[in-house]
């Protein structure tokens, strides 16, 4: 890889990094879904850095060219992104359910006639 193209993408790469801390810093993002945000912008800082683990991923895969690896590199990530948002997006339909039928019993128990105290 011509070195200027190693310096701007690797500026690049760092510059993720350090927007992905930032967020989290300032708390506009939490770290449990940073996980992954954190993972890929290192990981692109290492294959940039390392060019020929890039090169070595490729004939480990099987494919023909880098790019080709890259690309099933992205659609992994992809992948576990989605999956991890299906997770958590199950995680919260159940509390949303939970809440659901625990508002509703508050409510009955509050709307219903009281018996008269003797």
């Amino acid at each position: 890889m011509p070195m200027r193209q190693k310096i701007f993408f690797l500026t690049v790469a760092l510059l993720l990094v350090v927007v992905i801390f930032e967020l989290v810093r300032r708390r506009r993002l939490r770290v449990e879904y940073s996980w992954l945000w954190i993972a890929a912008g290192l990981t692109n800082v290492v294959l940039i850095l390392r060019y020929d683990l890039l090169i070595e991923l490729t004939g480990f895969v099987g494919a023909v060219i880098p790019t080709s690896t890259l690309f099933f590199l992205c659609v992994l990530y992809l992948a576990l992104l989605s999956l991890n948002y299906s997770v958590r997006l199950t995680a919260l339909s159940r509390e949303v359910k939970e809440l659901a039928q625990e508002l509703a019993l508050l409510r009955a128990e509050t709307e219903s006639p009281r018996a008269p105290r003797p």
